[in-house]
């Protein structure tokens, strides 16, 4: 990102009575509450288009401009930050990502982030750009789950290929708002910036190119466990595609309804990257690789299928 960002925001009556402050960090992706503060006090935020105060109260109806600068680069710092590491050997690691980190550095980010952890683990893995050294594909700050990473650029470049050619078997458990119309489907609808909040992404006619394939695995109550497989790897693809059929992916503090309060414990969306597949670069044997819920996703999951248990039949 090189250029200035501009976020336009609306409250509503959900949001009324919050402070300013706390809601940016709440309302805009991967911004935390200092930085919301911040932005404030470097007049980089308009309430009502008007300079204002961290603490101030909001109304429904409020506007609100946010300009977020462009990040002051950064060297990239090796970090002793444990890894789940599922693999490894000479071409590449997979990984199960915890939630609340960030694949690598960003606007807000400058380090605590995946690629620093394996660049301490790794020294030699300079590969595939300065920012993103063997990053072959992402995963959201708050998605868990499994992702591979390249240690050479063969390794890269082939991995690459194998998701430009769709034969890179990604699938992810997700829990969303409400009920399914169908048991399984296919969501294709093109992908690109939202058109004034340039820290989202939308459904937009002229986008990229997605799809995304679903099946129901299990319905709860006013809540269906869904698995769902890629086609294609947009940013943000799963909660945005699901958010435009009306099924928000639960606890998304982007795409989903705007909560003070979490549900069933959850602090986070309900999206996990349990399975993992592709063609070994060197020498094309399969591989394939499964990760378990991770224990906030099994509790809050657990609290679903008790509130499911307690609804009349």
């Amino acid at each position: 990102m090189t250029e200035p960002i501009s976020i336009h925001l609306v409250v509503d009556a959900e949001a009324a009575g919050e402070r300013l402050d706390r809601y940016l960090a709440r309302a805009v992706p991967d911004l935390s509450r200092s930085q919301a503060q911040q932005l404030i006090s470097a007049d980089q935020v308009a309430l009502n288009a008007q300079p204002s105060r961290a603490s101030t109260i909001l109304r429904a109806g409020d506007m609100i401009d946010v300009t977020i600068p462009p990040p002051k680069p950064v060297a990239l710092q090796p970090e002793a930050i444990p890894l789940t590491i599922i693999y490894e050997d000479a071409d590449l690691v997979v990984v199960d990502k915890p939630a609340g980190m960030v694949v690598h550095p960003a606007p807000g980010h400058p380090g605590g982030t995946l690629v620093n952890a394996l660049l301490a683990r790794y020294p030699d893995m300079q590969v595939g750009g300065e920012l993103r050294p063997g990053i072959v594909h992402r995963l959201d700050q708050d998605t868990s789950g499994l992702l591979v990473v390249a240690r050479n650029d063969r390794t890269l470049q082939t991995l690459g290929d194998q998701q430009r050619a769709r034969t890179m078997r990604k699938i992810y458990l997700a829990v969303v708002e409400g009920r399914m119309r169908e048991p399984g489907g296919t969501i294709d609808a093109p992908i690109a910036r939202h058109p004034t909040n340039r820290l989202r992404m939308a459904v937009v006619i002229g986008g990229r190119e997605a799809r995304t394939h679903y099946r129901t695995l299990e319905e709860l109550a006013g809540y269906t466990l869904l698995e769902v497989q890629l086609e294609t790897g947009r940013t943000h693809q799963i909660r945005v595609h699901l958010q435009s059929i009306g099924r928000p992916v639960l606890g998304d503090p982007i795409y989903g309804p705007q909560r003070r309060k979490p549900l069933f414990g959850l602090r986070r969306q309900f999206l996990h990257a349990q399975q993992l597949g592709f063609a070994h670069p060197a020498d094309g044997r399969p591989l394939h690789f499964q990760s378990p819920l991770p224990s906030d996703l099994a509790a809050a999951l657990d609290r679903l299928r008790q509130a499911a248990g307690g609804m009349p039949g």
